[in-house]
């Protein structure tokens, strides 16, 4: 079962983060992981959702304007 889990270190070669930045997710909380013993693991499929969570979509101007003229 271990054999598919991520280290912090295959995470952050994923989408060329830094360790630290991996370690602060943690601490926040906002990516979900395994303790296993003292040691932190990750589910491929709980990174795979980290970065559809946070993937923006892009827009055009027109709808940017639409967006601002309804706030306003």
């Amino acid at each position: 079962m271990t054999d598919d889990l991520m280290t912090s270190e295959d995470v952050a070669a994923k989408p060329r983060t830094s360790l630290r930045f991996v370690r602060r997710l943690v601490a926040e909380r906002r990516i979900e992981y395994v303790k296993v013993g003292r040691a932190v693991r990750f589910e491929p499929s709980a990174v795979a959702a980290y970065v559809d969570r946070n993937r923006v979509q892009p827009t055009t101007r027109a709808e940017l304007r639409r967006a601002l003229r309804t706030v306003a």
